[in-house]
């Protein structure tokens, strides 16, 4: 953590502290948190060998309206969901979480993509936005 003399002297390496945005999602009566950062994209890569840009379009167009009727669900979709949870969830927790999706997974009796994908795309999508924002500010500051 910075001193406040610390702040004023390099106001960005604050801003960088905070970039990451978490949230709390209930699933099956316990809250979880998540974790969205610019690292997310590379752990995801790196842990997975798939895009998490291409990932999240293809959920995103096979849940559709987000109600289990109108849904394209294929089980590689429902792998690429649990596996983009798990890595936000070991992102926000890296040492209470397990290891694999598959023991995180043994957490909890139900894990709905109908519930839980909706949040976890907002939770990227804020943090995009801070991202673009702090370079914005970051721009700024350089001049």
């Amino acid at each position: 953590m910075l001193g406040s003399m610390d702040a004023e002297r390099y106001p960005d390496i604050r801003r960088i502290e905070i970039m990451a945005v978490t949230k709390k999602i209930e699933i099956d009566g316990q809250m979880v948190e998540f974790r969205a950062s610019a690292a997310v994209p590379r752990l995801y890569r790196i842990k997975f060998g798939r895009d998490i840009y291409r990932d999240l379009r293809q959920l995103e167009s096979s849940v559709g309206d987000n109600s289990e009727d109108a849904s394209n669900l294929d089980m590689f979709s429902l792998e690429m969901f649990e596996d983009l949870a798990w890595i936000m969830a070991k992102h926000a927790h890296p040492d209470q979480v397990p290891d694999t999706p598959d023991e995180w997974l043994e957490n909890f009796n139900t894990f709905s993509i109908y519930q839980i994908l909706p949040q976890l795309i907002e939770l990227w999508g804020l943090n995009v936005q801070t991202e673009v924002e702090a370079r914005k500010n970051l721009a700024k500051v350089s001049g």
